[in-house]
């Protein structure tokens, strides 16, 4: 079932996922959404605090990458709690892979109407928790920012949401309070498979709500931005 209905990515289906956040949320060149969520569980015997995390739960992180369609296109899950945000993600297949582009992600291309700015890579949209990236947008920080960086960040927020209302369907059909990596990664699996076209519409109002079951991860601070993903969130946001 899980190649069926969350297989690895090919570049066909990334360009798929640009074409659809690009039609359903005007946002160019994305490869979907991206956050992370911590999940309750009941702390194994003999681990301690590995599992403590800031909400002074136990808990593992979910990390996913979502579609237009509040889809499930790639998961990472079973991370302790206590982990540092900026850990689970460095230390993941798909931190990884994005960084030695072996995740066959289509070639950069211009943006639709701005072919003077030239090619721009395709990326991921995610929260302030994430840093800044070539391949990863975040909003622009702080409040004291231009009328076109404020423009950019409601933009970017607007495909941004989809991850929120994946994880919050996902928490409404699946409320499991104690659980292991296995099983949530199974519920993302059924979570696709019961995803069937004009569905999304009559969760989204209860998925609001449910989300907040699913605490998010902490802001992974100590990251500076390179040259070249300054570049690539000026050219966006441009």
């Amino acid at each position: 079932m899980m190649q069926r209905f969350l297989p690895r990515p090919t570049q066909e289906t990334w360009e798929e996922v640009a074409d659809g956040f690009w039609k359903k949320w005007t946002f160019p060149n994305c490869l979907g959404a991206i956050d992370g969520k911590h999940v309750t569980i009941q702390a194994p015997p003999l681990t301690g605090s590995q599992y403590f995390n800031y909400k002074k739960t136990f808990s593992i992180v979910l990390l996913a990458i979502v579609d237009s369609n509040y889809r499930f296109r790639v998961i990472q899950v079973g991370d302790f709690g206590r982990t540092s945000d900026g850990s689970v993600y460095a230390g993941s297949a798909l931190g990884r892979g994005m960084e030695t582009k072996t995740l066959d992600v289509p070639p950069s291309t211009s943006l639709p109407g701005a072919a003077h700015l030239g090619d721009v890579p395709h990326v991921m949209v995610g929260d302030a928790a994430f840093p800044l990236k070539p391949y990863l947008m975040r909003p622009y920080p702080g409040l004291n920012i231009n009328h076109q960086k404020r423009i950019f960040n409601y933009r970017l927020s607007r495909p941004r949401m989809v991850v929120e209302n994946a994880f919050g369907i996902l928490s409404s059909r699946w409320r499991i309070r104690h659980t292991v990596d296995t099983i949530v990664m199974a519920a993302c699996i059924l979570h696709n498979f019961l995803l069937v076209p004009g569905e999304t519409v009559g969760l989204l109002a209860e998925a609001e709500q449910q989300g907040r079951n699913l605490p998010p991860v902490r802001n992974m601070g100590g990251h500076r931005a390179s040259r070249e993903a300054c570049n690539v969130h000026f050219s966006v946001c441009s």
